[in-house]
Parts: C-alpha cells; structure tokens; sequence
C-alpha cells in the first residue's frame, strides 16, 4: 500500500474507534458507576439506556440508507464523528439521568453514521480479493479502543475513589474523538467516490442483489443480539455474580478489547482464503462457547472466554461485511449494508433491555449469557447456508 492508502485506513479505524469503542462499547465498563451513581442502582434501566443506544443506531442506519444518495462516503464519516464527538462531550458532564440518556441516543446516531461507509472506504484501498483483510483492519480500530477504555477505566478506578471515575472516562475520551474529528475534515478526502444512486427504499432493493441475502442479513442479526448481551453486561456479571472487584473486571473487558484488536486482520484474511461460509460459521460456534465459558465465573476460563470473545466479535462482522462487499459496487454497497444493519439494529435494540430485565428478575446475569450463546448459535445456522 501507499503512504496515502495508509493515512486514510488509519482514520478509518480511528473513526470507528471512537464510533463503536468510545460510542457503544464504553458503556459496557461505564455501566456499574453510572448505574449506581445515576440510575438508582437499576440493571432494567441501564439495559433500557443500552436499548437507547442501540435503538438511535437503528434510526441512524435508516438515516444513512437514505443519505447514500445525496452524502459521500467520507461525508458521511465527517458527519457521524461530529455527531459522536459532541455526544461524548455530552456524556462527560452530564448531570442527570435524562442528559446521559440523550448523551447515549447521539452516541448510537453517529455510530451508524461512521460505521456503514467505513469498510467500504478502507476496502477501496486494497485489491478486491484481500476485501477480508481491509475490513478487518477496520475492526481492529474497535478493539483498540475497547482496550483503551478498558485499561482507562481501571487505571481511574486505582487511582480515584471519585463516584463520577466513569465520567471522566468519557471525557478522556471525548478528547481524543477532537483530535480524530479534525484529522477527518483535514486529512480525510473523497477520491472519486459518489453518492449511491440505486437501492430502492431502505436499500433492500440493493440488498436483494447480493447473493445469499436472506442467510447474511440474518446472521448479522443474530450477531446483534448475541454480542451486546455479552459485552453490555460482562463487567456487571464478573463484579456482581462471580465476585471480581472492578479492575479484575474491566481488565477482562480490555481482554475482550485487545483480542478484538485481531479478530479481524486474521479471520478476514482466513476467509479470503478458504471462504466466508466456513470461517463465518465456525466464528459463530465458537462465540457460543466462549459465552457460556465466562459463566465459570473462575480463571482461566474467564480470560480464555474473553479472548475468545474478542476474536469472534471483530471478525464475525468483518466476515459479513466482506461478503456483502465482494456482491456490490460502489453504487450499491451503501444501501444494500444499511437494509442488513437494519436487522442488525433491530435485535440490538431489545437485546439490552431483555438482558437487563433478565438479570433483575433472575438476581443473577447467568441466563442472559445463556441466551446469547443461543442466539449466537442460531447465527451460526444462518451462515452454513451462505453460498460458497
């Protein structure tokens, strides 16, 4: 690659760093303080403020499958990391309930925003067949930040007995996605890309081009239903059910993170080898496993749970998006992603607020992690019918 094919993955990762890890995921090691600290010590309605998230992600892929006609690919970076950005800034000093609630709702928006051109822009820079490798090094800038966040997190909670350690978290963060929001307006460029000019309402007409359509779209979302359940609540479980103090927590959490790093980088370029179909369907089993591997609530298994946990998290959306990638054109990839995120979004949407509500009826987090091994297994069907 070229110095400038570099420079713009680089900002792309950086981009869905802040997006998905800063975003979306933070709220997976912010929850236990924020829970205590603003939300009553209520899981149902921290899940509800996680369905808050994810349920804005939703609005924002529908957002998106329409702007792909009027917006750039690298327009549409520029304006869901300034979306992200201002609601990590928002977090950061939020004083109350309803503000984080609508702190977390941008955070969703801009998340969808980012995250449907980004594989597309960084697969343009390398050749089509290595399409796996490219968008999985775009999930590796989500495990960065996971690690970030995680690692942030604990170092806050040694040095801080502050009730408010999960704030500053984000406003760490918020700092960062500045310097990536500037870098975007003053580095990033369009280079022949166009806005999408086909796709029908939704993009499903776009989406019905791509073979093997109906296994890919339910896949992924199965994939949004199992994943959110584990990583939304991994650190309430370890702390609360298994007994782990909360730097052992989120220690896990950047475990997650840091595997997730190269899920992608080596299950995409697996796949580019011996197929999406297998590679994805095995990502999905696996998942399962190491899902009902955290419940030992004991180490090793949690570390080796969590590891896994990270490695099938990066690639399994890396796996679905290189397909997509490899059945459409630079017309149709926009619409055709955003209608496959939009069942995607839907599942995320419940899944919190049915993780929460579980864990409060239940007193424990068990049959949430559960679920999401089954959910993940239903996945995993999906993808054996994918075509070779």
């Amino acid at each position: 690659m070229t110095e400038s094919a570099w420079l713009v993955i680089a900002l792309v990762m950086a981009s869905t760093c802040v997006a998905q890890a800063f975003g979306r995921f933070t709220w997976g090691v912010a929850l236990p303080g924020a829970r205590d600290d603003l939300l009553n010590g209520s899981n149902t309605l921290a899940g509800f403020f996680g369905t808050l998230n994810v349920t804005a992600y939703l609005l924002g892929t529908l957002a998106v499958s329409w702007a792909a006609s009027k917006v750039t690919l690298v327009g549409l970076v520029r304006l869901g990391l300034t979306i992200s950005t201002s609601a990590l800034g928002l977090a950061s000093v939020a004083p109350n309930a309803p503000v984080l609630g609508a702190a977390l709702f941008m955070m969703g928006l801009g998340g969808a925003v980012i995250w449907i051109p980004a594989p597309r822009i960084a697969a343009r820079m390398l050749s089509p067949t290595r399409a796996g490798m490219a968008v999985g090094l775009v999930g590796s800038g989500i495990g960065t930040g996971i690690v970030f966040a995680g690692q942030t997190a604990a170092f806050l909670d040694r040095r801080s007995d502050a009730d408010d350690a999960w704030q500053t978290l984000y406003r760490i963060e918020f700092s960062v996605a500045v310097v990536v929001l500037v870098g975007a307006f003053v580095l990033l460029r369009s280079r022949g890309d166009r806005p999408s000019l086909t796709g029908g309402f939704g993009g499903f007409a776009a989406l019905r081009t791509v073979r093997g359509w109906i296994p890919v779209t339910s896949a992924y979302a199965s994939f949004g239903f199992a994943y959110i359940l584990v990583f939304g609540f991994l650190v309430a479980r370890l702390e609360d059910d298994s007994g782990f103090s909360s730097a052992q927590a989120t220690a896990m959490f950047s475990l997650v993170g840091g595997a997730a790093v190269f899920g992608g980088i080596v299950l995409g370029p697996l796949s580019d080898r011996i197929g999406r179909r297998i590679t994805l369907t095995t990502t999905f089993t696996l998942f399962g496993l190491c899902a009902l591997l955290l419940l030992t609530g004991r180490q090793p298994w949690v570390a080796i749970a969590s590891a896994g946990i990270g490695l099938m998290f990066s690639g399994m959306p890396a796996l679905i998006i290189a397909h997509i990638v490899d059945q459409t054109d630079a017309n149709t990839y926009g619409p055709a992603f955003s209608a496959a995120t939009l069942a995607f979004g839907g599942t995320q949407m419940i899944s919190p607020q049915i993780g929460g509500a579980l864990a409060d009826a239940l007193g424990s987090f068990t049959w949430v992690f559960v679920l999401s091994a089954a959910a993940s297994w239903i996945g995993a069907i999906f993808a054996s019918r994918l075509p070779t």
